[in-house]
């Protein structure tokens, strides 16, 4: 069965468990809890867990490199499942989209993200894998964005944390069942594009009964 592998970007480590920059352990885990997976093995210094999702066999894993490394764990159990990179989603932070926005590209270069540089360049150099940016906001005033991602989100953002997960969870199984162009299409944005969109479509479907 064609396998697909869905790879959240963080730290090790409990002291970075609720920063910025572990949005995608984050997602991953909230993703695996639904489907009652749980990170019980370790293969190619990463936490995984394989099971079925959507109806498709699928990989998660949480890289456990530190996150300038992350690519050795990708490309060892993409090779060792045999897993072409179209078949790679990646979810990660982005400093560049304020919170409560996720930009899904079917693919593209690093942004300057270092997890992302250092799995481009162990897949060969190959840039054409699915990708969600999870918006986390500009650093405020002078701070440096190193220091920024490693904070965690305050009080006031926890609950915009939680419904942008969840739609990253949406888009990663859009993009199971019909495809990155379905899951672009449906979940980009903020959830007031998704409802829109969705509005739109469903007026646009209703029109089209009313014709028949």
């Amino acid at each position: 069965m064609e396998r697909y592998l869905i790879v959240g970007l963080g730290n090790p480590g409990q002291k970075y468990e609720k920063t910025r920059h572990n949005i995608g352990f984050m997602t991953v885990d909230a993703l695996a809890k639904e489907y009652n997976l749980t990170f019980a093995s370790k293969q190619s210094n990463a936490k995984v867990t394989s099971g079925t999702i959507s109806g498709k066999s699928v990989v998660l894993v949480k890289p456990q490199t530190f996150m300038n490394a992350s690519g050795q764990s990708v490309r060892g159990i993409a090779d060792f499942y045999k897993i072409a990179p179209e078949n790679i989603i990646v979810i990660y932070d982005d400093i560049d989209i304020d919170l409560g926005i996720l930009r899904i590209r079917a693919r593209g270069g690093s942004g300057g993200h270092n997890g992302m540089k250092s799995i481009i360049q162990q897949l060969g150099n190959n840039q054409n894998f699915p990708r969600i940016r999870f918006g986390v906001g500009r650093p405020p005033g002078k701070m440096e964005p190193a220091a920024y991602v490693l904070r965690p989100f305050s009080p006031n953002e926890e609950s915009l944390v939680i419904e942008t997960i969840e739609r990253a969870i949406k888009a990663i199984k859009a993009w199971l069942t019909d495809g990155i162009d379905t899951a672009m299409n449906l979940h980009n944005g903020t959830a007031e594009d998704v409802a829109e969109r969705q509005r739109r479509l469903a007026e646009s479907d209703s029109h089209q009964n009313s014709e028949e």
